[in-house]
């Protein structure tokens, strides 16, 4: 059924495990994180970025077709569909398309600024029963042509735009998006706990979690992270499985050429690595 994050992302808090968000793309990805999300018997958040939104033809055809595939996969455990580092104006075009939960990334604003919109959008999605994320210190790697260092924010803004009620908090803390650098460093822990420290039981947000090793995953869900986001992961197992049936000459014998026989190894592959996903997260059952 769809639903805000807001009451899936507390039960997280309070039980120490985190929700998958998992980025859709088309209606294959759709349809394989729904079922494995029902399979596992875990909630979900399906994340759509502007990219993912302009390519599937817009957000109202996204949340159409998430609505209509609950409906008739019998969905019964809690969905999201949630607004992936939306801008000012993207936040209400998902408002208006039906979206139940949306990002404000105003993570590249002056702080005065992000505080100002974040709370503006805050009041406009809680009037209209959506839950909010928020963005402090912007996440490192590519996102949709902004390209970050993964710097870590600072923890006083961070309570800052918690206390204006918004339902999760995105904040940097080393990670990145994409694949990760061999020099990485490693997530910042400190950043994390004094985040935590400051804004209580805030859900937290943790972005780019491919390539993130599983013990720090676990060590981050213990200080505090309830919403972790898997795009990568995803795209790299689809795109490998579709490459091994090509390699295997599989669409040239037969109707092997078919679309929907093309995509369905890299169908099951989303599906095998987001069951793996939640079972690292802890979700699976809690539905």
């Amino acid at each position: 059924m769809l639903v805000s994050a807001a009451e899936m992302l507390k039960k997280a808090k309070a039980g120490h495990y985190a929700v998958g968000q998992f980025n859709i793309n088309n209606l294959e990805w759709t349809k394989a994180v729904l079922t494995t999300a029902q399979e596992c018997n875990s909630p979900v958040i399906l994340g759509v970025s502007a990219g993912a939104g302009k390519y599937m033809a817009g957000f109202k055809v996204v949340a159409d077709m998430v609505k209509a595939m609950i409906e008739s996969l019998n969905i019964t455990v809690p969905v999201a569909i949630h607004l992936d580092h939306g801008t000012y104006e993207d936040c209400y075009k998902c408002i208006k398309a039906g979206f139940s939960s949306i990002m404000f990334d105003g993570s590249h604003y002056p702080i005065e600024e992000n505080i100002a919109k974040t709370q503006e959008l805050v009041n406009v999605a809680h009037a209209l029963g959506l839950s909010i994320e928020a963005e402090v210190g912007s996440i490192g790697g590519e996102e949709d042509g902004v390209v970050g260092m993964g710097e870590c924010a600072d923890p006083e803004e961070c309570k800052k735009i918690a206390d204006l009620g918004v339902d999760m908090l995105a904040a940097g803390i080393g990670n990145i998006h994409g694949k990760y650098p061999a020099n990485w460093k490693g997530l910042s822990f400190e950043t994390l706990d004094a985040v935590q420290q400051l804004t209580g039981e805030m859900p937290l947000v943790l972005h780019g979690g491919t390539g993130i090793p599983a013990d720090m995953i676990q060590k981050a869900i213990s200080l505090g992270v309830s919403k972790i986001n898997v795009n990568t992961e995803c795209q790299l197992s689809f795109t490998a499985a579709t490459r091994a049936y090509i390699e295997a000459g599989k669409d040239l014998s037969g109707k092997g050429f078919d679309p929907r026989k093309v995509l369905a190894p890299g169908y099951e592959a989303i599906k095998a690595t987001v069951k793996e996903k939640m079972e690292l997260f802890g979700s699976v059952g809690k539905a």
